[in-house]
């Protein structure tokens, strides 16, 4: 970089910071005055969810991804992010995407980022969605780098994935991504055999109860009806949150035919948390658990906010579990 680009660079850096300060100790609305790139050679135009235009690199090589489904996207994709987001509930970024992520540094919560931490990184791309709190100060954001808002809240996890794929500049090896894991989809169906329309649970245990998790079109939802499988009557439908806390006792609620069951962490951490459950005799009745039903699940992927990597995990347990 050269020393006029680089002093460039850290105006811009700073300025983003005094707004920050600034509308963080009014407490008004944010700016809607951004900067734009330096109009490096290799730009193209890409357009946001929110309808903003932004000049992106057309080979980025310094990315920043605030929010679980574009980490997930870019480490599909074979990208490794510069900066990210932790997962929900943990320090560092969702434990069933930290190997791939290797040393990319946490500068965001999912309710905010750290606009200093992200800064310091210089990214030339920036990535979000709307199941991050960082969409509330997207503006501050433009004047660090360009930014990239891929998904409204809710969106279909696919749409959302080509989305960030072509922020990325990589929507053909998306395509390609997807089609592999369609064909995936259909080959775990045919195995099926007799959990042919079984009614799935799914659940995330935490704080000595359950919580209901993946309705709705969500990466959980969408896969486990791509296979053809049931909900319980209660897991029906879209979610009026990201979970929904069940009592101990309407535990009936949450049985099935089989049981998919988490925390917020590792597969480790759901083992942990089965023995804890196992010992409430409402839960030990539960007709999944009396067939020896239950699946413990890497909880991470199952309760993040999508991708596909996280898709493909929850692809993985269904078969690995459900299929001959």
């Amino acid at each position: 970089m050269s020393l006029t680009a680089s002093r460039t660079r850290r105006a811009a850096v700073a300025a983003a910071l005094a707004g920050a300060a600034v509308l963080t100790g009014c407490g008004g609305e944010e700016s809607s005055s951004s900067s734009k790139p330096a109009a490096d050679a290799g730009t193209r135009t890409v357009t946001g969810a929110d309808g903003k235009k932004a000049e992106v690199p057309e080979e980025p090589k310094k990315v920043v991804t605030l929010s679980e489904p574009t980490l997930d996207a870019a480490l599909a994709l074979g990208h490794q992010p510069v900066g990210a987001t932790a997962g929900r509930g943990q320090q560092g970024v969702s434990s069933y995407l930290a190997k791939k992520a290797g040393k990319a540094k946490v500068v965001a919560t999912v309710a905010e980022p750290d606009l200093e931490k992200l800064a310091v990184l210089e990214p030339d791309l920036i990535l979000l969605d709307e199941t991050t709190g960082s969409k509330r100060v997207t503006d501050k954001l433009r004047r660090i780098a360009p930014t990239v808002l891929t998904a409204k809240l809710n969106e279909d996890w696919q749409k959302s994935f080509l989305a960030t794929a072509d922020a990325l500049g990589d929507k053909a090896k998306a395509q390609k991504w997807l089609e592999e894991f369609d064909a995936d989809v259909r080959e775990t169906e045919d195995g099926l055999k007799d959990n042919a329309e079984a009614v799935t649970s799914v659940v995330r245990w935490q704080d000595g109860a359950p919580s209901v998790v993946g309705k709705g079109k969500g990466h959980v939802g969408s896969t486990l009806a791509s296979l053809g499988l049931k909900r319980p009557e209660d897991q029906q439908g879209e979610s009026v949150g990201h979970s929904e806390p069940v009592s101990l006792e309407k535990l009936r609620t949450i049985d099935g035919d089989w049981l998919f069951f988490g925390t917020l962490d590792d597969r480790a951490s759901g083992e942990k948390a089965l023995k804890e459950a196992k010992d409430i005799r409402n839960f030990a009745r539960l007709d999944a658990v009396r067939d020896d039903h239950v699946v413990v699940v890497e909880g991470s992927a199952w309760n993040s906010a999508g991708g596909p990597l996280a898709a493909r995990a929850v692809l993985a347990d269904v078969k690995g579990s459900m299929a001959e």
